[in-house]
């Protein structure tokens, strides 16, 4: 389905929200009924401090293709014989934001992003019930990591975004499976016509 990306994204920030709001320490800042006005968005670090929104930015900032699953068979349908999904790598910025206002900003940035690091390194697998969006209720699964990314990789990063750095990390989402639309006709074989004959060997004739 071509709304894997996005469910995917929906997946996580998911997931962390529910850490981050039944956290002792980080409730009261996430948990709208304990106060919390700090969120969790999909959208990218310079919106949320252009809306003076703060909390945890979740952006995809980079899609690739997996080639490594390149090679998966056609999948059979109803009607006919569908392409193999395109196998993707989503990369997410993991990027704590607090606004000018909230004491020991720099302290509680490093506690969320403490948070959300123990969280995934405890919780890496998604699938079932932690599915969101349109994976919901499906046999999906995709697997998070943290990825090592040089002071250039992720200066390119905030450079495209023009914006000033800010304590962030990056994860590497495997694998969103975008379901071809494209399926050629044809169906299960019905009827056989088997042959036979002899098997001669010329040698001996």
């Amino acid at each position: 389905m071509y709304t894997a990306l996005v469910a995917a994204s929906q997946t996580v920030a998911a997931f962390l929200r529910q850490r981050l709001e039944s956290d002792a320490n980080l409730g009261p800042f996430f948990n709208a009924a304990l106060g919390g006005t700090m969120v969790v968005s999909l959208g990218n670090p310079q919106e949320m401090v252009e809306n003076n929104i703060e909390g945890l930015s979740l952006w995809l900032y980079r899609v690739v293709r997996d080639e490594e699953l390149l090679n998966a068979p056609a999948e059979r349908d109803t009607g006919g014989v569908r392409m193999p999904p395109l196998p993707v790598r989503m990369h997410l910025l993991v990027t704590p934001l607090k606004t000018t206002d909230v004491l020991n900003g720099p302290e509680l940035e490093q506690v969320i992003l403490g948070k959300v690091l123990q969280s995934l390194h405890d919780h890496a697998c998604f699938r079932g019930a932690d599915l969101q969006g349109d994976l919901a209720g499906t046999s999906s699964e995709f697997n998070v990591r943290l990825e090592a990314m040089t002071l250039e990789e992720i200066t390119r990063v905030w450079t495209a975004l023009d914006a000033s750095y800010e304590l962030s990390v990056s994860y590497e989402l495997t694998l969103a499976r975008i379901r071809s639309d494209r399926l050629e006709q044809g169906g299960p074989v019905l009827t056989v016509d088997p042959q036979t004959g002899v098997i001669v060997n010329r040698e001996t004739v």
